[in-house]
């Protein structure tokens, strides 16, 4: 479980003013010296993560945060940073002292109510204080786990643990599959993994890897071949997969050689559903239809790779999008955990499949442009559309098929 990437791990995040105890709590829970301790404040500065098991719910990434109430230039950055985590949190741990609950507490408390995020409040150094009772009563009718530890001493410590394990929301315990519910056991699914100038060396990139793996704790048959082998491969086999899968990047190549009775999608696609908001995706990807010349256009990506060559997010994208549109468009690119505060000079911002990220991060970032009312969809489906293969890439996915169908008929009947 050391390996397993960081996002397909639990998030964990403890927040809290400077000094209430977050990173001893920290290192009490996992037995190891993760963050420094001191009795100076804003000991904390960046973000410390730390993966680990924890049994028996399975691999989890705590991460350490700087103190809410921070001051300063700096420590401004410092809590920009410590919100930042918020996007990427499944579990938050809000810890704070008896006496000490107030605006900084409220406001996160509210902020985590809002999205909707699991959260165990935590009052620490019980040994000094008890907290007050009324404020954990507050907190039992609005059935928010309450416990009280002294990091110092090692107290509460197993009733964080199990109280961390109840908060776990049911779809990490139920593991959803990427594609292996597609498939299905003992079917058949073709993966198209194209090998040009920006694949790693030596390597397969992550969905691919993921998917295999999938397939593979699906009992199901899994073929993996780059898009100029792939009809040999098909005429190969004695029964038609039940399934291709393709790097967006092959999807005209791969349409052309996949018989139409064979349903075909893209990595990113499943991404789409596996990582975000598929419905909300393909909404967001009818938007093309809307964009005019000189709107501006956000791609966003999460990881942070150097680009080379004909780059999907810089180079294949703009031009197909630009072929399809038969206008200019403006577009602007950014990388990692970098995103516009405000989205309103946007028409569209259109996002990589986030493989590289946890599904709550993926889902912020949707509700962020929801908010904002600016639609959002992913590379696959913004490939899929602009190469006039949108309705066959939504072959699997019924509901967002016949989303995609009736708004279809109202602009044909509009």
């Amino acid at each position: 479980m050391t390996t397993t990437p960081k996002s397909l791990r639990l998030h964990i995040a403890f927040f809290g003013r400077r000094n209430v105890g977050k990173s001893s709590l920290l290192n009490a829970l996992t037995r190891q010296q993760v963050s420094i301790v001191s009795p100076i404040a804003g000991t904390t500065t960046d973000p410390v993560e730390k993966p680990m098991e924890l049994l028996p719910l399975g691999p989890v990434l705590f991460i350490d945060t700087a103190g809410i109430d921070d001051v300063g230039e700096l420590g401004s950055l410092r809590v920009e940073k410590t919100r930042q985590v918020l996007e990427r949190t499944d579990v938050a741990v809000l810890v704070t002292e008896a006496g000490k609950w107030g605006e900084f507490e409220e406001e996160i408390f509210a902020e985590l109510t809002a999205r909707k995020t699991p959260m165990v409040i935590v009052f620490n150094k019980i040994d000094a204080a008890q907290p007050d009772a009324a404020l954990a009563a507050k907190f039992a009718e609005q059935k928010i786990p309450v416990v009280k530890t002294s990091a110092a001493k090692g107290d509460g410590i197993l009733d964080l643990r199990e109280a961390l394990l109840a908060a776990a929301p049911a779809d990490f315990i139920d593991n959803p599959a990427i594609l292996g519910d597609l498939v299905g056991p003992g079917e058949m699914a073709v993966l198209v993994v194209p090998i040009d100038k920006e694949a790693p060396k030596g390597r397969l990139i992550l969905p691919q890897v993921q998917a295999i793996r999938d397939l593979l704790d699906s009992d199901a048959y899994c073929l993996v071949t780059k898009e100029r082998e792939l009809r040999s491969a098909l005429d190969r086999l004695k029964a038609p997969p039940k399934l291709v899968v393709t790097d967006s990047q092959a999807f005209l190549k791969v349409a052309a050689d996949t018989p139409r009775e064979v349903p075909m999608t893209s990595f990113s696609i499943l991404m789409s559903r596996f990582k975000g908001d598929l419905l909300a995706q393909v909404r967001g990807a009818l938007a093309i239809e809307n964009l005019r010349a000189g709107d501006r256009v956000l791609i966003a990506e999460a990881c942070s790779h150097h680009p080379i060559g004909e780059d999907i997010g810089r180079v294949k994208i703009p031009r197909w999008l630009t072929q399809y549109t038969g206008v200019k468009l403006n577009f602007k690119n950014m990388q990692g955990r970098d995103f516009p505060k405000d989205l309103a000079d946007y028409k569209l911002v259109i996002h990589c499949g986030a493989c590289m990220w946890n599904r709550r991060e993926m889902l912020s970032r949707i509700l962020k442009c929801q908010q904002a009312g600016v639609p959002i969809t992913n590379y696959g489906l913004t490939i899929a559309y602009s190469l006039g293969i949108f309705e066959r890439a939504l072959q699997l996915f019924p509901a967002a098929l016949e989303f995609y169908r009736s708004a279809e008929r109202k602009v044909r009947t509009a």
